[in-house]
């Protein structure tokens, strides 16, 4: 199989990944098959597809549904991963119409690959806690306590935005640590402390707010070293780049800005 046959084969399996798992997350439907467009009053309709890192799972899933709102006609599918792994699903030729990453560096293989629709804004902001069981048992107050005899530790990989912030603020304050489990995404380190499999993990704030029921976010001074911006894009080949435009707008509008910031994401 050639490059662009490879290419075109990753796209249709993905794509089929992605009815699934946009559904999954949101409760949204993927598309009824209207065209899509924008209307004589301006707004859009059909289908938009947003790739979205999986921190910003709460928030995007209230603020397709205001988008959904203002747009009659239109239905927000979220694919929420690892930002290095939705990157590689558009470069690769997953149909998409908007990308949502964690941090600049995994926006950069997708506005390097071409296929960036203009230039990415910065969106939001947010910083790394230290994800603890609910009345804090092993009595975790810095980075230093995670190396204690008998903690066990959850990080990203060091590819995920998290796990590069992990890195970054471990550094910055001289603690070698080894964890117990590399996760492909926040979501998956969190899991990890809310299931007692481990007894703390580096997370951002906003992951355990959407928590507070099952964790607790210890906050610790060297997470400011390691503060993630959050850029989106509408994507060049977007099957609704009326619908991706309009998506990007509305992230940015004063609504959905309020959203970001009662789930904790800081202004960029």
């Amino acid at each position: 199989m050639n490059a662009r046959g490879r290419r075109t084969a990753v796209a249709v399996l993905v794509a089929a990944g992605l009815a699934v798992t946009g559904l999954a997350v949101t409760g949204c439907s993927a598309g009824d098959g209207r065209a899509t467009g924008s209307g004589a009053d301006g707004r859009v309709t059909g289908p938009v597809t947003v790739f979205a890192a999986a921190s910003l799972t709460e928030s995007f899933t209230r603020i397709g549904k205001d988008f959904e709102a203002a747009n009659p006609g239109s239905r927000v599918t979220l694919n929420v991963a690892g930002s290095s792994a939705l990157a590689n699903q558009i470069t690769q030729g997953a149909p998409a119409d908007v990308f949502a990453s964690a941090a600049p560096t995994n926006m950069a293989t997708v506005v390097e690959a071409g296929d960036a629709d203009g230039t990415p804004s910065v969106f939001a902001r947010n910083q790394l806690v230290i994800a603890v069981p609910g009345g804090n048992p092993k009595a975790v107050v810095g980075l230093a306590d995670l190396t204690k005899p008998g903690v066990k530790v959850a990080l990203c990989a060091s590819q995920v935005p998290c796990g590069a912030a992990a890195r970054t603020a471990l550094d910055a304050a001289g603690v070698a640590l080894t964890p117990v489990t590399l996760e492909r995404d926040v979501k998956g380190a969190l899991a990890k402390v809310k299931l007692g499999e481990v007894d703390a993990a580096l997370v951002y704030r906003t992951d355990t707010r959407a928590a507070s029921a099952d964790v607790t976010g210890v906050e610790f001074p060297e997470s400011a070293r390691a503060v993630n911006d959050y850029p989106i894009v509408a994507l060049k080949n977007a099957p609704n780049p009326d619908g991706a435009r309009a998506f990007v707008a509305y992230v940015r509008s004063a609504q959905a800005q309020a959203v970001l910031a009662e789930a904790g994401f800081q202004a960029p």
